[in-house]
C-alpha cells in the first residue's frame, strides 16, 4: 500500500482524505467509490475555506476505525500526524482542546488493537498542543489505552515525571483524583513496587480534604487497600496516612474500623499489640492476603524503631529481646536487619550487652515531628552561631596581639 506522502502541491490534510476514502470505498467498486471520494474531498475542501477546523478533523476521523484495521503502522503514523496536526490550526485555545478531546477519543477507542502505534499517536499529538488542559486530556487517553490494551510497558516509564507534569498542567482536585487512580490501577496490573503504588495511592487519597461524607465515601475503598498494601510491603516502615481524612474516616467504618486499627498497630505500636490483635482478627487477616509470619517480622523492625525513641540513646539486648519475643541469640541479628533496613543507626556493644542508637527514622512524620525538627535545627544554629562568634573572638584576639608585638619590636 502507498505511503501518505503527497508527491503534488496538494495539501496533507486532502491527500489524506483522498487516501483514506479510497480506502474506504475500495470494495464498492469505481462507479461508487469515484463520486464518493469526491465527494468527501470537495467537503473537506469546504472545512479548509471556511477554516472550519474541527469539522474537518470529525470529517478525516470518520473511516479512522477501518483505516486502522486495513492500513500498515506506517501509513497510519503518516495519516494520524497530517490530522493531529490540524491543532495547530484554530487561533482558539478552546477550538483547540475541543478537537485534541475528538482526535484523542477516537484514536483510544480500539486499545486492543495496535496499542503500541496508538500510544505513539497520542505522544505526537500531545506534543503538537499548547493548551496545558488538554494536554492532560490526550495523556488520560493514553492511560486508558495502556491500561485497556495492554500497552502499560509503554507508559510507565512518564510516571517518573509526574511531579514536572502535574506543575504544567496545573489540575483541579476532580482531576487529579483521576489521574492517581488511573495511574494506581495501571501499576497493579503492571505489577509494579508496592512502594511506587503506594506512592500514587496516597497522593489520590490526600486530595480528599474537608469534603463532605459523600464525596470521602468514594475513597473509603482504596483507602483499606493502601492500608493492607502499606502493611504487606517489607520495606515500607513510614507513611502519612493515619490523620488523613481519607484514611481516618475508617475509624467508625462497620466494615474498614479494623483495618484503620491494623494501621494505627503498625505506625505507633509494638509487637505485642499486633500479636493480641492476630489472635482476635486471624481470619480477617487472611481474607486480605497478609501473611502472619511476614507481619511479625515488620512489626518486630518496627518495633525496634520503637525503642530506639523512647530509650536515652541506650537499648539493652534484654529489653530488645523482650520487646522481639526473640531469642538471646537472635538479638544481634534482629539489630543488624534494622540497621541493613535503614531503620537505626547505632553501634553494638556487645561488652555492655547494649545498643547504642545514634540516628533512627520516625514511622509518622506528622507536626509533632516537624515541630522536633524545627527545635533541633534552632539548636544547632545557635550552636553553630557560638562557634563563629568564638573563632572571631579568638581570632581578634591573635590580631591584637601581634599588633602589640609589632609595637614592641620597634
Amino acid at each position: 500500500m502507498t505511503t501518505v506522502v503527497p508527491t503534488s502541491e496538494e495539501d496533507p490534510a486532502l491527500s489524506v482524505v483522498r487516501f483514506t476514502a479510497e480506502i474506504s470505498w475500495a470494495e464498492a467498486g469505481p462507479e461508487v467509490a469515484e463520486p464518493q471520494v469526491t465527494s468527501l474531498c470537495m467537503e473537506a475542501q469546504e472545512c479548509m475555506i471556511a477554516g472550519r477546523w474541527l469539522d474537518l478533523a470529525s470529517l478525516m476521523l470518520t473511516s479512522a476505525d477501518l483505516v486502522f484495521s486495513k492500513a500498515s503502522e506506517k501509513d497510519l503514523e503518516c495519516i494520524f500526524t497530517v490530522i493531529c496536526n490540524l491543532v495547530k490550526k484554530p487561533e482558539s485555545l478552546d477550538e483547540s482542546l475541543e478537537m485534541a478531546k475528538l482526535l484523542s477519543t477516537k484514536i483510544a477507542q480500539q486499545p486492543h488493537e495496535k496499542p503500541a502505534l496508538r500510544l505513539k499517536i497520542l505522544f505526537n499529538l500531545y506534543n503538537m498542543l499548547e493548551n496545558p488542559y488538554g494536554r492532560f486530556i490526550v495523556y488520560m487517553k493514553a492511560l486508558d489505552v495502556a491500561a485497556n490494551g495492554k500497552g502499560m510497558e509503554h507508559i510507565v516509564p512518564s510516571f517518573k515525571k509526574m511531579d514536572t507534569l502535574l506543575k504544567e498542567w496545573n489540575l483541579g482536585l476532580k482531576d487529579q483524583r483521576e489521574l492517581f487512580l488511573a495511574i494506581s490501577n495501571i501499576l497493579k496490573e503492571h505489577k509494579s513496587s508496592a512502594k511506587e503504588n503506594i506512592k500514587f495511592l496516597t497522593k489520590y487519597l490526600a486530595t480528599f480534604s474537608g469534603e463532605d461524607a459523600h464525596t470521602m465515601e468514594e475513597a473509603k475503598e482504596e483507602a483499606a487497600y493502601t492500608i493492607i498494601e502499606f502493611v504487606k510491603a517489607p520495606d515500607m516502615f513510614q507513611c502519612d496516612l493515619l490523620e488523613m481524612p481519607a484514611v481516618a474516616q475508617l475509624e467508625k467504618d462497620a466494615k474498614y474500623a479494623l483495618v484503620y486499627q491494623l494501621l494505627k498497630i503498625f505506625l505507633t505500636q509494638r509487637l505485642d499489640q499486633y500479636l493480641g490483635f492476630h489472635t482476635s482478627n486471624s481470619e480477617l487477616l487472611k481474607s486480605y492476603g497478609l501473611v502472619h509470619e511476614d507481619c511479625i517480622a515488620k512489626m518486630r523492625l518496627i518495633s525496634m524503631v520503637d525503642l530506639a525513641s523512647d530509650e536515652s540513646g541506650q537499648i539493652p539486648y534484654p529489653l530488645i529481646k523482650d520487646t522481639l519475643q526473640i531469642e538471646d541469640d537472635e538479638v544481634e541479628p534482629w539489630v543488624v536487619k534494622a540497621i541493613s533496613a535503614k531503620l537505626i543507626d547505632c553501634k553494638i556493644d556487645q561488652m555492655n550487652q547494649v545498643i547504642k542508637v545514634s540516628r533512627y527514622t520516625e514511622r509518622v512524620f506528622g507536626p509533632p515531628q516537624w515541630q522536633a525538627l524545627r527545635s533541633k535545627l534552632a539548636t544547632w544554629r545557635g550552636n553553630i552561631a557560638n562557634v563563629i562568634t568564638t573563632i572571631q573572638a579568638n581570632k581578634a584576639t591573635e590580631e591584637g596581639s601581634r599588633s602589640m608585638q609589632g609595637l614592641m619590636i620597634r
